[in-house]
């Protein structure tokens, strides 16, 4: 995917823009996947765990016109950019940020949510960047992931979901340590970028105290090696988001 060459690093979508001068990680497929993916059925308050740019909290706010989103961040420069966007979207009257650890949040509200969400870091071990706020990110170094169940397990409503979007391994690893904190699977979605290739994401719903058989099914992003040669379930999936897609 590419960002907008914009001077000012922001990213347009239909309904909003993307301010990510601040933010080290940008806008990516990846949050644009689970942000469109994540299921807003019956759903009055969500909470996006790490939400960089609020990205994900101001789509699940355009998706849902009864949902109040929040999105919480505990790097202040990302913070920044997040808030700026939340303000300047059309849905600002339903969308909070907050700049503070996700461990000292979940000890200092009573809030319950029946929707969360999190793209979260993913490397627990090998190289760090040389980049401290990136390596910071992607590695499991602010935010455990035992530490992030352990804030959904005390923030999600007892009947709420909670939706990641995990490369396929750490996909695996974290669906066995979820079921430590009482989470079972609802839902799976494997993710090629095109027929043919290894599954390499998995979209991930998980509810508490969850242990019966659940959906399981595939989506592929494109139908060739040709990078805007994308498939119609990609299309019909973010089309309300993309200005390339019609």
């Amino acid at each position: 995917m590419q960002k907008s060459k914009n001077v000012s690093d922001t990213f347009r979508f239909k309904q909003f823009e993307i301010r990510q001068d601040r933010c080290t990680m940008k806008v990516n497929t990846d949050g644009v996947l689970l942000g469109a993916w994540t299921d807003l059925s019956n759903k009055k308050k969500s909470l996006d765990i790490g939400t960089g740019t609020g990205l994900i909290a101001i789509m699940i706010a355009q998706r849902s016109l009864k949902i109040f989103s929040h999105g919480i961040e505990i790097d202040e420069n990302a913070s920044i950019d997040a808030k700026t966007n939340m303000d300047n979207s059309p849905f600002h009257a339903r969308l909070t940020s907050i700049h503070q650890s996700v461990q000292d949040y979940m000890s200092s509200t009573s809030s319950k949510y029946d929707l969360i969400v999190s793209n979260p870091p993913f490397f627990s071990g090998g190289t760090f960047s040389l980049n401290e706020n990136k390596a910071s990110v992607r590695h499991t170094i602010k935010l455990s992931h035992t530490d992030l169940l352990n804030a959904v397990r005390n923030l999600l409503a007892h009947d709420g979901h909670f939706d990641v979007i995990l490369p396929y391994i750490e996909g695996l690893r974290f669906i066995e340590l979820a079921a430590k904190y009482d989470f079972g699977v609802v839902k799976l979605t494997e993710v090629l970028s095109r027929e043919g290739k290894g599954i390499e994401r998995l979209l991930i719903r998980f509810g508490m105290k969850c242990n019966h058989a659940y959906q399981t099914d595939t989506f592929v992003i494109h139908n060739s090696a040709h990078p805007n040669d994308y498939t119609l379930e990609f299309q019909n999936l973010t089309k309300e988001f993309y200005l390339f897609m019609v």
